[in-house]
């Protein structure tokens, strides 16, 4: 108490008490925080600033949401579309979390391109940024590939031909690209080692260089400064500055609110749909990949044989290169965009280009009758599938048609032929059905034997459109195959 009271009356503050003086006295919390929120903004806050702050409130939602996620999730081709349905369908607010989860991804894709645009209009990359700049065109390319990753793990027909074709699209590189299509895919095919692979890259890998990136992205953000508005000095800031706190932060929190209510609307109203069982035998699917990666889908599309090394590996590769090296290539102060016409119109013709390129494979997919149609279809698919209730791995139909071949030789002579002629391709295993075939069970209940026999010799016109073909089977054959067909129950 006597030294206590000393130190007051030397005029220095009493110590604090509590749990924040406790871990303020071994941390340093209090200097920790002044550093953080008493940093000068050159020319004082500004809405333009708020994007990096939300980018950070973004990649932290997505960490949290995708732990939760991962509690469920089983990465592998036999139970990974399962395991993404229950979540979506039994699991209390799994839906509203997995839309979280699905609607971050393009919200970060947003946020980053808003924030680059702001850095690049406003001239931010100059002055002794350099490395401010790559580590975030590194950031970018990490954030496309999180994206790229996260899009097959629901195993979905949409996510399994979207990713299929993207690896396909990686083949396109000249000299390395058969190789590293294998390297994505785990071998020539897409299965559970493709899953597995893109599970620990979207998991552990690349948050890892993210989290590490944002850590030296901010180091070098507080080493260099805030650039200021556009008429600032780059090297040496004259305008008067302003602390981030109180201003700058509640505009950054600001557009946090606003993006945490955007994004719980959407979620509520909008849930992420999740379509049905990927079918790697469906030859009909038409794939098409999240929006921001179809002006490159489009863009590929303008590039076949020998043509396809200017446009996929030589157009690309410099493009890249300008953008990173930008900061060795405009060494002038001058960051007024109406004094930089050069950089500006770059810009522009940079982002109309994406645009148009993304507005003419829409465009392409409404005027082509045949494509519209499939992908109609589709959608339809993916609406009846969320309207099912959850069924588990292996149906009782599946379960009893199994249990009923072991008992009964006709029936597992049946069950052969089912599989030799590939009614399970799309019919499915034990006859539980796929987006390419209905269900089979219960269809003996509807059909007595003869009937059956007669509709597999000659499918009716619907079954036809639906590419089922005629059954030609010698007798025997065709009353086991029957045989096994009743037992779907």
């Amino acid at each position: 108490m006597h030294s206590t009271q000393k130190s007051q009356g030397d005029g220095s503050p009493p110590p604090e008490t509590g749990l924040w003086g406790w871990l303020n006295r071994r941390a340093g919390l209090d200097t920790l925080l002044r550093t953080a929120l008493y940093e000068p903004i050159p020319g004082g806050a500004r809405l333009a600033y708020v994007f990096g702050s939300g980018l950070l409130f973004i990649f932290i939602s997505q960490i949290i949401t995708g732990v939760f996620l991962a509690l469920y999730y089983v990465p592998s081709a036999d139970h990974a579309h399962t395991t993404v349905a229950y979540i979506t369908k039994a699991v209390t607010a799994g839906s509203f979390l997995r839309s979280l989860h699905a609607y971050g991804s393009s919200a970060m894709v947003i946020v980053l391109l808003l924030h680059l645009s702001q850095t690049y209009i406003y001239g931010a990359y100059k002055g002794r940024r350099e490395l401010l700049w790559l580590s975030g065109c590194a950031l970018f390319g990490l954030v496309m590939a999180m994206a790229f990753t996260g899009y097959l793990l629901p195993w979905d027909q949409k996510a399994y031909f979207a990713t299929a074709v993207g690896t396909n699209a990686a083949s396109e590189i000249p000299w390395i690209g058969e190789s590293l299509k294998r390297m994505m895919r785990g071998g020539t095919e897409m299965g559970t080692l493709t899953i597995s692979r893109f599970f620990v890259a979207h998991v552990f890998l690349i948050p890892a260089c993210i989290f590490a990136l944002v850590a030296s992205h901010i180091f070098l953000f507080r080493k260099a400064g805030a650039a200021g508005p556009v008429n600032e000095n780059p090297y040496e800031p004259k305008q008067k500055p302003e602390l981030f706190y109180p201003r700058q932060v509640f505009m950054d929190l600001s557009l946090t609110a606003l993006l945490i209510i955007g994004l719980g609307l959407l979620c509520f109203f909008v849930p992420m749909q999740l379509g049905p069982p990927a079918n790697p035998a469906d030859a009909q699917y038409i794939p098409r990949p999240e929006w921001y990666y179809l002006p490159i889908f489009q863009w590929l599309k303008y590039w076949h044989g020998a043509a396809s090394v200017v446009g996929v590996l030589i157009l690309p590769t410099v493009l890249a290169l300008a953008i990173i090296a930008l900061p060795f290539l405009d060494r002038s102060i001058e960051r007024r965009p109406w004094k930089r016409p050069v950089a500006m119109g770059a810009y522009a013709f940079l982002l109309f280009a994406l645009l148009g390129l993304g507005l003419r494979s829409q465009y392409a997919d409404k005027h082509d009758p045949g494509v519209a149609r499939q992908l109609a279809k589709q959608k339809t698919e993916e609406e009846e599938y969320m309207r099912k209730p959850f069924e588990p791995e292996l149906s009782s139909a599946s379960l009893a048609a199994a249990n009923v071949a072991l008992a009964d030789p006709l029936a597992a002579k049946g069950k052969a032929i089912f599989e030799a002629q590939s009614c399970n391709a799309c019919h499915g295993d034990g006859g539980v059905g796929t987006a390419a075939a209905p269900a089979l069970a219960g269809i003996a209940a509807k059909s007595p034997p003869d009937q059956l026999a007669e509709l597999l010799k000659h499918p009716t016109a619907k079954m036809n459109a639906g590419g089922m073909p005629a059954v030609d089977l010698p007798p025997d054959d065709l009353k086991a195959l029957i045989a096994y067909v009743e037992s779907f129950k």
